[in-house]
């Protein structure tokens, strides 16, 4: 059955889901209160890194296998946008890769090491089918990533985890949404309460922090993130650095661009890196490759993720057929297409089972 769908916020999720339900032929408005290019969005300032084992170790198995699911829907969710990406959208697909992780350490945080491996191992034995971590030796580190030889002595890989382009994914999104027919309304904020989809129609409130004043229990997490433009560095894939203090990751993106990032604070301040961040994210980067030092700063970028108490993604019901979508943390990206296939399994059959099935928190259903 065809139904209207109000859709509150633009970001990932709102996107992605305006996307499938207008191709699925329900009638879809968008109301966000920014603009398309998705400056308000967590999302924009994301790594968009895809590693479900890898995140393992600092979240719970729900995340995990959400994040399994999620690795093999992205090729099929990006191969949905290709037709609609006609001129005068971009026709270039946007950039996936499953090359897997790379994570690398300094000799004196051999014990964080050693933990983060013990924390992998238990996870692939609670997930089977979840791809091993394969531990490497300096020539066998060196083969796999030559930008990387003779700098680390010991590396773990973690195959088949992926990463995107969160910004060409999200004006892609928009494209489609455009293409769609979906009735979308820029700068126009609105809250579940004051809108009405028509008999039988569906509203999902997908607005982020933008939705605290319905759920209260949502909190800010800040995040600090470096773009930079690094000619000189060639890595094949998302390395990931281990430190007691702050793990960092180097996610290379096209255009010799690399997504720095490690900060996590307590905190929905949205005002400019500190001085200290961006010392030791430009510091960190370096030890890992000193090619760093002569790239630019194209961007330090701050944004707070939406995240509730327990830093699971959740759906809550506050009415008949309307949702609250919300709490993918800093797992936007990673859970974004199972949190996708729980709704359209929700609008399709009123049912449940597959957020249930996904491991998805519910509320109020």
């Amino acid at each position: 059955m065809k139904r209207p769908v109000v859709i509150l916020g633009a970001g990932l999720m709102g996107r992605l889901l305006a996307c499938a339900l207008a191709r699925a032929g329900h009638a879809v408005t968008v109301y966000e209160a920014q603009g398309a290019d998705a400056q308000g969005s967590a999302a924009r300032v994301a790594a968009a890194m895809l590693a479900p084992l890898a995140e393992s170790a600092v979240t719970e198995l729900s995340v995990v296998r959400m994040g399994q699911h999620s690795l093999r829907r992205w090729p099929e969710l990006l191969a949905e946008l290709l037709p609609e990406l006609l001129p005068p959208a971009p026709q270039e697909p946007v950039f996936f890769q499953r090359a897997g992780t790379l994570v690398v350490w300094h000799r004196l945080d051999a014990p964080e090491a050693q933990r983060f491996e013990r924390q992998l191992a238990h996870t692939v034995q609670r997930l089977p089918d979840l791809p091993a971590a394969q531990r490497l030796g300096a020539a066998e580190l060196g083969a796999l990533e030559p930008a990387l030889q003779g700098r680390f002595t010991q590396g773990l890989y973690l195959p088949e985890e992926g990463q995107l382009d969160n910004r060409a994914l999200l004006v892609a999104l928009g494209y489609s949404m455009q293409r769609l027919g979906v009735d979308v309304h820029w700068g126009e904020p609105r809250t579940p309460e004051s809108v009405e989809p028509g008999p039988q129609g569906w509203v999902f409130d997908c607005r982020g922090l933008g939705a605290r004043g319905q759920w209260p229990a949502l909190r800010g997490v800040r995040g600090e993130v470096m773009r930079v433009h690094a000619p000189g560095v060639v890595l094949q894939r998302p390395v990931r650095l281990l430190h007691p203090r702050y793990p960092l990751y180097i996610a290379p993106k096209p255009g010799d661009v690399f997504v720095i990032g490690a900060t996590e604070i307590e905190s929905d301040d949205l005002s400019p890196a500190s001085v200290q961040s961006a010392l030791e994210l430009l510091g960190a980067a370096y030890t890992v490759h000193p090619g760093f030092a002569e790239g630019r700063i194209v961007e330090m970028g701050t944004q707070a993720r939406p995240a509730l108490p327990d830093n699971l993604p959740a759906l809550r019901c506050t009415g008949p057929q309307r949702v609250q979508v919300n709490g993918l943390y800093r797992h936007g990206f990673l859970v974004a297409p199972a949190v996708l296939d729980a709704l359209l399994a929700l609008v399709g059959s009123g049912r449940t089972d597959e957020a249930e099935r996904l491991g998805l928190r519910l509320e109020g259903f």
